[in-house]
């Protein structure tokens, strides 16, 4: 197994469906612009209210990815 050298970013992916979404939104825009995506950890689950019901889900995801 070779060593590697992980970076870790934060973002919030948002979503009007579901907190799950909202963490598939993060990822996915992440994986346009790096590679070696390897992991992701929930740190934040909040959202936005609309007229008493739920109007989208945040959720603050970090996600590791391994360097070149």
């Amino acid at each position: 197994m070779s060593d590697h050298v992980y970076k870790v970013i934060e973002l919030v992916g948002s979503s009007t469906q579901s907190s799950d979404d909202a963490i598939e939104q993060a990822i996915a825009k992440a994986g346009q612009s790096l590679h070696h995506l390897d992991w992701f950890e929930v740190v934040e689950t909040r959202g936005h209210i609309v007229g008493n019901k739920i109007g989208h889900y945040q959720v603050k995801v970090k996600i590791g990815f391994r360097l070149d």
